[in-house]
């Protein structure tokens, strides 16, 4: 019910003006452009996260290193530090008098930075526990028939990690979707530029036209539903494949 209900009304309220409202405020520019943007940049962070996601999950499980136990607990800062607060980080790193020189304040690659940071832990986590408890015998018979490092990897070890990736790449998508704390202040919310959806409804309800703010918030909602549908079907399929 405490998820039901959130939903149930958000509906009723973007369709409280009618079907040819609904259409009229998510087909405005603005939205438009909001939209297009948390899903395009969204989708990449996903890639970028299936892959460096995982190589940090094989670093953390295969490999030894001075620091191992301070990196492994640093990939659960995302998830510890409030997202306003991550923003700030990122502001404070990336910004106009940055320490590394670097300002990135106010584009689009300000938005990327900051969904990577929230959303990189969900790959890694869900890929270390699958490694952990990974058979290494068939690797080993791999290696002793001659297959080469690459070979065993994307022919054993990669199969076996898939489902676990694609449920990370699934909650990344879901969660950098609706991320707002952490792209408010670092993106400056420019409206066809560095606007994303999130930000888009925030200021829509700060000008108190509700209806264009369930209206986006319900398409946000479906294009993630769509997208974890899938990717848990690909998963379970995947899954039984390998079986």
């Amino acid at each position: 019910m405490l998820v039901v209900l959130p939903i149930a009304a958000l509906l009723a309220r973007a369709g409280n003006g009618g079907e040819g409202a609904f259409w009229r405020e998510v087909s405005s520019p603005e939205a438009q452009a909001a939209i297009r943007l948390t899903l395009a940049v969204s989708a990449v962070v996903v890639v970028v996260n299936a892959v460096f996601g995982t190589l940090i999950a094989w670093v953390l499980v295969r490999d030894e290193f001075p620091g191992k136990r301070l990196v492994n607990a640093l990939i659960d800062l995302p998830f510890a530090l409030p997202t306003i607060v991550a923003g700030v980080v990122l502001l404070a790193l990336y910004g106009k008098n940055g320490p590394f020189g670097i300002d990135i304040t106010f584009t689009r690659t300000a938005v990327a930075m900051a969904l990577l940071f929230v959303t990189l832990p969900f790959v890694t986590r869900s890929v270390q526990p699958v490694l952990l408890e990974l058979d290494g015998s068939a690797e080993e018979a791999a290696a002793s028939l001659g297959a080469g490092r690459m070979t065993v990897f994307r022919r054993i070890v990669l199969p076996a990690l898939t489902p676990a990736i694609v449920s990370g790449v699934a909650l990344s998508f879901a969660r950098a979707v609706g991320e707002f704390g952490s792209v408010v202040l670092i993106s400056g919310n420019l409206p066809f530029k560095t606007e994303v959806g999130s930000v888009y409804i925030f200021g829509q309800i700060q000008n108190e036209n509700l209806p264009a703010a369930a209206a986006v918030s319900v398409v946000l909602l479906l294009c993630a539903l769509v997208v974890l549908a899938a990717l848990t079907l690909f998963s379970r399929a995947r899954s039984r494949h390998v079986r």
